[in-house]
């Protein structure tokens, strides 16, 4: 089963109909055992960084979101939930993110002539084709709706790559901890092969 967490700042829906698409059992969700029970836990998210810690706060859900991102789970981030699993954020300052990770996030530049937020398919480098990413091609493309990013996380968890303007790290990946900034549910056929590698993973 896989349990959608629902904090009440996440773009729920579309990642269901996608996993509904490929025959996944899923369920959305904001109950603490639904989540510890799941073989595999999501955290989507669409909006700002304290809104969306400020929800998971509210709910009390943080301790459960870290436990469920410790290892022992497959565990996978989506756009805002890829930044949430981090320790700060430019976007809001004194806001303390999940802190899983160490890495910043910070602004895409405005001044490299393209528009910010970052909105629609990119090319992405993959520094390794296992885990979410088996079988998929280097530099598919998938999309991104953001305008915020990842910069200088750890080497060894940085498994994907995008340039618009800057470089930036679009994909991370620790054993069965994984978070991309773009949207596998809106990336046609390859982020449907991604997901599936997802709710597959048995290693």
């Amino acid at each position: 089963m896989v349990a959608i967490i629902d904090y009440g700042a996440g773009n729920l829906q579309s990642v269901k109909k996608a996993l509904d698409f490929i025959g996944a059992d899923s369920v959305i969700t904001d109950n603490k055992d639904e989540i510890n029970a799941a073989s595999h836990i999501i955290l989507p998210g669409v909006g700002s960084f304290a809104d969306a810690m400020n929800c998971i706060r509210e709910r009390d859900l943080e301790d459960t979101i870290k436990k469920a991102a410790d290892g022992s789970k497959y565990f996978l981030g989506i756009c805002l939930g890829l930044q949430l699993l981090f320790e700060s954020s430019e976007e809001s300052p004194g806001v303390d993110g999940l802190g899983i990770f160490k890495g910043n996030i910070v602004t895409i530049p405005k001044d490299n002539g393209l528009k910010v937020p970052h909105i629609g398919w990119n090319s992405v480098k993959l520094n390794q084709t296992n885990g979410i990413f088996d079988g998929l091609k280097d530099n598919s493309y998938f999309y991104f709706v953001h305008s915020y990013y990842l910069k200088n996380a750890e080497s060894d968890i940085v498994v994907g790559t995008t340039q618009y303007g800057v470089p930036i790290q679009c994909a991370v990946q620790k054993g069965r901890v994984a978070a991309t900034q773009f949207h596998p549910e809106k990336s046609s056929e390859v982020g449907l092969a991604l997901l599936r590698n997802f709710v597959n993973r048995e290693d």
